[in-house]
């Protein structure tokens, strides 16, 4: 069932939430800190047996300089130096084997997958602690709801920022033909990803997370969101203070302020993500910027896995497009 506003409505819905006014000097001063952190990543060559594909283990300063796993994979016989893709993953998800996914590989892009720091699930656990935490099963919307400097996705946008830094430092990318990548919370990740990082030239963002915080738990019960409910009940009088740190997060604050041509997904019937939370984040990108080249596809009939692998090839031309030679 439809489990939002009609189509139109969503098209007229706009973001009506908190934007902190010191959002951008949060950011900056977040990211300086990572960066100035940094160590030279460490590449480990894998053979995995796959024939067209070189895979490299990866670990890179994310976060206040901690480390990061994630798989590099380079296409063979590929003309030098490579677009690429950075990719994120979804709630409970990581980085997983060497093997698999190739997609993005095998059709000629320096692929980047990044694990997720502390997360985990019956899906496969990540390489990657929350600093000193090591990973668990769900309960990470709620970590650090005492302020944005507490918060774990403080933590895992500055993960995904430098992750598109070590791709671009590489010898065999080209630093101005990088898209990012990913769906529900990998979408969310990647849409702070291309508000902060300005060298991105494109973004897929399917069926995202992390967008429109107060409306997400008004008209859903499903879970990640849940957590958050959940964590709420029991603390009537920390409401206002975790919304107000949820905002430096939101992907529709962040939205306002990307550039990056970008190509959204949304699907009606989408009881995790609800439609109304991806049109806030959507009408917002590019707001800073009086404008940007970016368009929705919607899902009419399709749950949270939106337009699947349908999805999937059009946004294979849309990255071939955006991080073609001429196009930057």
């Amino acid at each position: 069932m439809f489990t939002d506003l009609p189509l139109p409505s969503l098209h007229a819905y706009r973001f009506d939430g908190a934007e902190p006014e010191d959002f951008d000097a949060f950011w900056a001063e977040t990211l300086a800190a990572a960066r100035a952190a940094a160590a030279p990543p460490v590449l480990r060559r894998t053979d995995n047996g796959l024939l067209q594909v070189d895979t490299h283990d990866v670990t890179f300063s994310g976060f206040d300089g901690q480390p990061v796993r994630a798989w590099l994979r380079l296409p063979r016989g590929v003309r030098r130096p490579l677009p690429a893709v950075v990719e994120y993953l979804g709630y409970g998800c990581a980085r997983g084997t060497a093997l698999r996914p190739t997609l993005w590989s095998s059709l000629g892009y320096a692929h980047l997958l990044m694990d997720n720091r502390g997360q985990s699930s019956p899906y496969g656990a990540a390489d990657t602690p929350d600093g000193d935490i090591a990973p668990q099963v769900g309960g990470v919307l709620t970590r650090g709801l005492a302020g944005p400097e507490h918060h774990y996705y403080r933590r895992l946008f500055t993960d995904a920022v430098r992750a598109v830094d070590t791709v671009a430092a590489l010898d065999d990318v080209d630093p101005g033909r990088i898209a990012v990548v990913g769906s529900s919370q990998g979408g969310g990740i990647a849409i702070a990803a291309a508000a902060l990082h300005p060298g991105v030239a494109g973004a897929c963002v399917d069926v995202p997370f992390l967008c429109h915080f107060r409306r997400a738990t008004h008209v859903t019960d499903a879970h990640p969101y849940r957590e958050l409910t959940d964590y709420l009940q029991g603390r009537p009088a920390e409401v206002e203070r975790a919304f107000a740190t949820l905002s430096y997060l939101d992907g529709a604050n962040h939205a306002a302020r990307a550039t990056a041509p970008v190509r959204f997904s949304v699907a009606l019937m989408d009881p995790v993500c609800p439609p109304s939370t991806v049109f806030a984040a959507y009408h917002r990108w590019g707001e800073r910027a009086g404008g940007a080249d970016k368009d929705i596809r919607v899902w009419e009939y399709a749950g949270h896995e939106g337009g699947g692998d349908r999805q999937l090839a059009e946004h294979a031309a849309f990255v071939a497009r955006v991080t073609a030679p001429a196009a930057r």
